[in-house]
């Protein structure tokens, strides 16, 4: 019974370095890296949204400045219209 005991303890201790071997407490420098450049790649990405949110706007801008130039023009035709009519 204690060789048993012994040996379960000895597999515990032997597994238990192996966890915390394994488990460091601070990133690799290839993992700091790979953050860098995720960090980077995400700014640029974000960036670009910014900017193509920018542009919708402005699109969205001219379309309805478009669309109110439209509206005047059909009013405009509606009182011809009207106005040839009589």
């Amino acid at each position: 019974m204690k060789h048993l005991i012994k040996s379960m303890v000895l597999a515990l201790a032997l597994s238990g370095g192996l966890v915390l071997v394994g488990c460091s407490s601070s990133p690799s420098d290839d993992e700091m890296a790979t953050l860098a450049a995720l960090k980077k790649e995400v700014a640029a990405l974000q960036g670009k949204v910014d900017e193509a949110n920018r542009d919708k706007a402005s699109l969205e801008k001219q379309i309805a400045e478009k669309n109110g130039k439209l509206q005047q023009c059909q009013s405009d035709q509606e009182t011809v219209k009207k106005a040839l009519g009589k």
